[in-house]
């Protein structure tokens, strides 16, 4: 297994440096299941600011990515469960996909309830907002 960093992915999507860009697809086909690329979650979320803030992918851009990534058989997702339902509640509402990662993963934790000041968090993310 082999880890892959955030700028790979950006590459691989983006493809706005030729060399980088062909290094990485070079890299990404010699993936397979037996011997896969791993992405962290971390790198998830770092990837979803990199591509809606720097790049100004939309929603839409967004879901495709990682829907792609989720659904390779090359690649193991850390917390892919957990970065699953992230999407599903980020698909259907207007929070921030980070946010909706930081829901999901502190009910998996066992939280009772996840406080936030984000009124947009606590409305489509299922966060409680902190008055």
């Amino acid at each position: 297994m082999i880890g892959l960093d955030t700028n790979l992915i950006v590459r691989f999507f983006v493809k706005d440096d030729a060399a980088q860009t062909a290094l990485v697809v070079n890299l990404v086909h010699s993936l397979t299941p037996s011997n896969p690329g791993w992405i962290g979650q971390a790198t998830i979320l770092e990837l979803f600011w990199v591509l809606t803030r720097i790049y100004r992918i939309d929603k839409a851009g967004i879901l495709r990515i990682l829907g792609t990534l989720l659904s390779s058989k090359d690649l193991a997702i850390e917390n892919g469960p957990a970065i699953r339902a992230a999407i599903e509640v980020y698909r259907e509402g207007n929070a921030d996909f980070t946010d909706c990662m930081i829901a999901v993963s502190g009910r998996a934790a066992g939280c009772s309830r996840i406080v936030t000041f984000d009124h947009i968090a606590a409305r489509d993310a299922g966060m409680e907002l902190l008055t």
